[in-house]
């Protein structure tokens, strides 16, 4: 890795695939190299959550705030962090490395793909990257990891009839320039990647390179696209009675399958006519953000190995389905997913690198929180999660929670700093003179009285809530309009 490839990192921030780890110890006597033994402890644990998720680089010698400090280290300390995925994880993992100089500066670069097997730190724990974050995994999880890794598989299998002349070399350059990589093509798909499989004498093709980036995706995945269908009504019909009003066929390499479907599904959904309404910035009916991201969650995460069926887009008229082939992976439940829980697994890491890098797939484990903040931004019903016969479906309702004039109203509190508990209880209040108490939260949000204090206080610390009298239980809405 020369100079200018390096910079090309560092241009990155930190994130699920890119870590900085200092070789020094700042403490408040002041700044000191750590010892080996715990920085090579620390590598181990980046990279076994990297390649327990989805694989990532880390940059030894190169602070949070991406100054470059260097390994200040002897060589033989130096070595012992290189062999440190070997010697310190169970079972042993098998990265690449690389020796940086820059002018009397040394660093390391660790490069590892997502594993087939999990990954412990000997004698500690198993870690899992989510995002910027390397927590570690509950015993319980670590077996649905393990099985959910058998599902990795089909985006990784090799394809020997395919050639280097099946792919679309102007798609991946022009990927190559929107992350800011100008490296030769061959070398972008193999070594940040790892779409190339180069184990073998000959390098052969990864199914998540044809699907990425083959000038004919469908002649390797027949059904790898997006079916759009929007019905009349609220119900499918079928026979004499059919309902289909359009059908649109997406199908394009993934790279730029999404933003090709999005935009022409957006021209379906209609604007609300909502007048004198700043809490309504877009006007539609589904907020863009919130059914975007369900789309992009379905490409990027179904069952690849479900060749018979597409993703699909229902519209009807008072909802969105998006189906996804295949059940949600064993470490994630819809119960987690309802509950807004914080949760990131790929069922194909390989795919997920290439979205994630081109911005659709932003923070890992955010994208159903902010679904939900989304829908109740602007006041329609929370995502709802099921599932039927092998899809997996999130439904979005355009149906309002509550009528315009409480929208307005409730806007004024810059509703995007509380919960849905609290924004509930505001509209309560609202409809019943403007007063709650801890008694009315705890049975309305049905929380208990801890939680009901602990939330009601911050209210009073945005300065939307006051007590009636010192000390009272019951509280009064500081309106600002």
């Amino acid at each position: 890795m020369q100079g200018e490839e390096l910079g090309t990192l560092l241009r990155h921030d930190r994130g699920q695939f890119l870590e900085f780890l200092s070789a020094y110890a700042h403490k408040k006597k002041g700044t000191e190299p750590k010892r080996s033994e715990e920085l090579a402890r620390d590598i181990a644990r980046l990279l076994g959550g990297m390649a327990n998720a989805d694989g990532g680089t880390i940059l030894v010698g190169v602070e949070s705030d991406k100054s470059v400090t260097g390994i200040p280290h002897t060589p033989d300390e130096v070595q012992v962090l290189i062999q440190a995925p070997q010697s310190l994880l169970s079972p042993p993992l098998h990265s690449s490395y690389e020796r940086i100089h820059l002018g009397n500066l040394q660093l390391l670069i660790f490069e590892v793909g997502p594993a087939l097997e999990v990954h412990r730190v000997i004698g500690g724990r198993t870690f899992y990257r989510i995002a910027g974050d390397n927590p570690s995994i509950p015993a319980e999880q670590i077996q649905c990891l393990r099985e959910a890794k058998n599902t990795f598989h089909y985006e990784r299998q090799t394809i020997p009839e395919a050639t280097w002349e099946d792919l679309d070399f102007g798609s991946i350059k022009s990927f190559g320039e929107k992350i800011g990589d100008l490296r030769d093509p061959k070398a972008i798909l193999a070594q940040a990647y790892h779409l190339i499989d180069r184990s073998t004498q000959r390098p052969s093709l990864r199914m998540a390179a044809l699907l990425l980036f083959a000038k004919d995706p469908a002649q390797w995945h027949p059904r790898c696209g997006i079916d759009f269908v929007k019905y009349e009504g609220t119900d499918r019909q079928h026979g004499s009675s059919l309902n289909v009003v359009k059908r649109i066929r997406f199908e394009a390499p993934l790279w730029h399958l999404i933003d090709e479907a999005a935009g022409r599904i957006k021209e379906h959904i209609r604007e609300r006519m909502i007048l004198h309404d700043l809490f309504f910035r877009e006007r539609l009916e589904y907020p863009t953000t919130a059914w975007q991201e369900a789309l992009i969650n379905a490409v990027a995460h179904r069952d690849y190995t479900l060749t018979g069926a597409p993703v699909e887009v229902w519209m009807f008229e008072d909802r969105i389905e998006v189906r996804s082939p295949g059940l949600l992976p064993s470490p994630v439940t819809i119960e987690q997913l309802r509950s807004q829980r914080r949760i990131h697994f790929s069922r194909n890491p390989l795919l997920v690198r290439v979205l994630a890098d081109l911005g659709y797939l932003r923070e890992m484990g955010e994208g159903v929180p902010r679904m939900f903040a989304e829908m109740e931004h602007h006041g329609l019903r929370p995502p709802e999660f099921s599932t039927e016969g092998f899809f997996f479906i999130v439904t979005l309702r355009n149906t309002p929670i509550y009528d315009e004039a409480t929208l307005r109203w409730l806007n004024q509190f810059g509703i995007s700093k509380m919960n849905f508990r609290q924004r509930r209880l505001l509209v309560y209040a609202y409809s019943h003179s403007k007063v709650l108490s801890n008694t009315d939260y705890q049975r309305i949000g049905e929380v208990d009285r801890d939680t009901a204090y602990r939330e009601i206080r911050s209210l009073v610390k945005l300065g939307i809530l006051a007590p009636l009298k010192p000390k009272s239980r019951a509280y009064r809405i500081i309106e600002r309009i």
